[in-house]
């Protein structure tokens, strides 16, 4: 089985320009996502996609594959899908740039929870928090019984009556894409409510697609605004030592 892990990096971020370049502990943030990727059992290849020549070379250094892509890509998803067509994989593991925490067991863990359930059409890892979030950059996960997601959102979701019993799932920035199911989602069109809450996997909910959840241990902090440098620093400076 071919599994190729493809890291999508944009250097015009609206929200952080330049953000994968970002020092993190003296090295930059898309090296942190890369080594992560490295790290891992499963992928037979992994590669850097980006808009930026700057953000090329780090990948070159690591001696990663590592291709410019155009800038006017709208999404991370459809910068995957540009190189993955190519090679036609049966899995594509999307690890977003953003992601200097993601690590090689839990790209495994991803993979294996895909491969394991052959009605799945992607896979999507979370972690548990006891209290109420409602960072609207930390999306939250509601799942069925059989651990397939129902719904995802920037809101704080469920809603607990009892707030003793709260258990939330937050979302990490992590996919594991049979191809066929890529392919499909990249050709369709935005839906309602994608556009409503700016998630692209909601896309994949209204289109019927099947979205299995695999948990994590602990969680894995995303950088979406520089205040959440310090945090992501502290964290890995406490698990290099």
């Amino acid at each position: 089985m071919k599994i190729v892990g493809v890291i999508p990096a944009r250097y015009g971020s609206k929200r952080f320009p330049g953000k994968p370049l970002v020092k993190i502990l003296g090295k930059p943030m898309i090296e942190w996502v890369i080594r992560g990727a490295l790290d891992s059992d499963l992928l037979s290849d992994v590669i850097l996609a980006t808009d930026s020549e700057k953000i090329r070379e780090v990948g070159e250094k690591l001696e990663v594959k590592s291709i410019l892509t155009p800038q006017e890509i709208p999404t991370g998803t459809d910068r995957v899908w540009l190189v993955a067509r190519n090679i036609k994989p049966d899995i594509v593991v999307n690890i977003q740039g953003d992601e200097p925490l993601i690590n090689g067991k839990l790209i495994d863990s991803v993979v294996n929870t895909l491969i394991s359930d052959p009605k799945a059409d992607m896979c999507t890892p979370v972690y548990v928090e006891y209290r109420q979030n409602e960072d609207i950059n930390r999306v939250k996960v509601v799942v069925d019984l059989n651990d397939y997601a129902l719904y995802f959102s920037r809101k704080s979701i469920p809603h607990y009556s009892n707030p003793h019993e709260r258990k939330y799932l937050i979302h990490i920035g992590i996919y594991a894409y049979r191809f066929h199911a890529l392919e499909r989602f990249v050709n369709s069109p935005p839906t309602p409510l994608e556009l409503a809450e700016n998630l692209e996997q909601l896309r994949a909910l209204q289109l019927g697609m099947k979205i299995k959840i695999a948990y994590h241990d602990k969680p894995i902090v995303p950088v979406d605004t520089p205040a959440d440098l310090s945090l992501v620093e502290h964290i890995l400076s406490t698990t290099e030592n």
